[in-house]
């Protein structure tokens, strides 16, 4: 995903617990929240709009907006998106994919590329906007009323901001737990925790509780050490699924240098978020926010 990329510079339903031994976690995937979307029929500015910016997809279906999508980038997995062309090999845009959609409007972000397939589509005669990216709950409502102002929509882009900013504020606020975001691709030895401006602290704060990398660590992203655990001390330990998985769950997490010594480690608190949702910033936010309060009461009972 494309939050991936900030690492060089990066949860009305429950799921229940999955046992590993004398241990266990708690999931949260995508069957797991839902979208805040919006419904009345609308007449946009375009026809034929590929998105290849990060997440904009999915706010073009919360904008009642599918129908003048004719192709996405891999970024948005929402099942309404599933029949839209897919115009990139990974994360690199594929030009002539593109161009033979005969798109009216192509709208990136500033982690769209190669620069040479964007240029090829600029040479095309095709309209490119760049939309900012979202890595806070403010951002959200920042790039909602970008994606609208493209497409024409500005008064259905500031009711779908009005209608998310509804939902989070319904959000529970957890007690006051220490969390920390660790970021982990076991299967390339990436091994970091997440500080100030991870996108984690974001959302930990939003529910009440502590993101403990964001006032112990320096950096957004910064490798993880038995000496930046043990200052820290979570309660518990937020990572992304696929990550898990690549160290071998939570057992093989348990067994990273200093994750077993910390209060998290020891009770075995560890939360998994599905990768394409836990930073996505978008409609499906606010639900998310829902379901990992009620999913960190659950870890600290």
């Amino acid at each position: 995903m494309r939050w991936i990329t900030k690492l060089v510079v990066v949860l009305i339903l429950l799921t229940g617990c999955t046992s590993t031994g004398a241990t266990q976690n708690y999931s949260i995937s995508q069957n797991d929240v839902v979208s805040v979307s919006l419904t009345n029929p609308v007449v946009f500015s375009v026809s034929r709009v590929v998105v290849l910016a990060n997440g904009v997809a999915e706010i073009m279906n919360s904008l009642n907006a599918t129908s003048i999508l004719v192709g996405r980038d891999i970024s948005s997995s929402e099942d309404a998106l599933k029949n839209i062309p897919i115009v990139t090999s990974g994360h690199q845009v594929i030009s002539e994919k593109v161009i033979a959609l005969k798109p009216d409007l192509v709208i990136i972000d500033a982690s769209t590329g190669p620069k040479a397939a964007l240029d090829q589509i600029r040479s095309a005669g095709i309209k490119i906007v760049q939309t900012p990216e979202s890595w806070t709950l403010r951002d959200i409502a920042i790039k909602v009323r970008a994606v609208g102002a493209a497409i024409g929509a500005q008064e259905q882009a500031n009711l779908l901001n009005e209608k998310m900013q509804k939902a989070i504020r319904k959000t529970h606020v957890s007690k006051s737990a220490r969390i920390a975001f660790l970021y982990l691709r076991g299967t390339s030895a990436i091994y970091l925790m997440g500080g100030p401006g991870s996108g984690a602290d974001s959302l930990i704060q939003s529910i009440g509780a502590i993101d403990v990398g964001a006032i112990t660590l320096k950096h957004p992203f910064n490798t993880l050490t038995p000496e930046a655990l043990a200052v820290s001390n979570p309660d518990v330990i937020l990572v992304m699924t696929k990550g898990l998985e690549s160290v071998g769950g939570i057992v093989g997490l348990l067994k990273l240098p200093g994750v077993a010594q910390t209060n998290a480690g020891k009770n075995a608190r560890v939360i998994d978020v599905d990768d394409s949702l836990l930073l996505s910033f978008g409609p499906r936010t606010p639900s998310l926010l829902t379901a990992l309060s009620a999913m960190l009461k659950k870890t600290m009972a």
